[in-house]
């Protein structure tokens, strides 16, 4: 990487930042209610490292075995959170190195994560994924069963669920994402009628060409790869 590209994403991230605060503040929200993830999916550890000299702390990657290979090199306070789908047999690598899955889709995988997480000693952060449209390709909890897996996840003793994840069709006009957004919001509110007193604070939701929209509708989590680190 050279110190031009390093300069390009300190570029991006000063600009994607200033679109954070603005986003937040139409919603009526704190720019630090939203957690930028930095989405390193195909890209090199110096990128995860120039990105990290600009003050970015919390990184996302797709695949677990790309993963392996940057963790150890990237920088030490970093935070990384598995976004893609998670298959059950590489659960123990997912447990063992990632601050937060996001991608749980089923109450079989929380128990799984849960034991795995015993055995590691750890509790493990994890969001819920939800699946909104009717993509084949995409993974994750209709809304109809996802009160009952997190009746389920929320019993868990080493698992810790946060919230929800979604990953919305994909729409060219980012303002028609706005109702997948505000569903994901809709079914998190719900679950917290139903269960009292259970503390679901993180919305994942929103990429780069939709995130101020997510972030309009309660994101609090934006998981951004191309406007930071430019086209794979």
């Amino acid at each position: 990487m050279t110190d031009a590209d390093a300069s390009q994403i300190a570029e991006r991230l000063a600009a994607l930042r200033a679109r954070i605060a603005a986003a937040a503040r139409r919603a009526g929200r704190e720019p630090g209610q939203v957690t930028l993830i930095a989405v390193s999916k195909a890209k090199p550890v110096a990128a995860v490292r120039a990105a990290a000299a600009q003050g970015a702390l919390d990184f996302g990657e797709n695949r677990i075995q790309e993963a392996l290979t940057k963790i150890p090199l990237g920088p030490p306070e970093a935070r990384w959170h598995l976004i893609g789908h998670l298959q059950s047999n590489k659960a123990k690598l997912a447990v063992a190195r990632f601050h937060l899955i996001h991608a749980v889709d089923s109450a079989a995988l929380a128990q799984r994560l849960d034991r795995l997480a015993h055995e590691a000693g750890k509790a493990q952060l994890a969001l819920l994924q939800v699946k909104l449209g009717d993509e084949e390709t995409k993974s994750g909890l209709n809304p109809a069963d996802l009160p009952a897996a997190y009746a389920v996840a929320r019993d868990l003793p080493n698992l810790r669920v946060r919230g929800l994840m979604t990953i919305p069709p994909f729409c060219p006009n980012p303002e028609d994402a706005r109702p997948y957004f505000r569903q994901l919001r809709a079914l998190r509110d719900q679950l917290l009628e139903r269960f009292p007193g259970d503390d679901l604070p993180e919305l994942s939701m929103g990429m780069s060409h939709d995130f101020e929209v997510a972030i309009e509708e309660g994101a609090t989590l934006i998981r951004i790869g191309t406007a930071i680190f430019g086209a794979r």
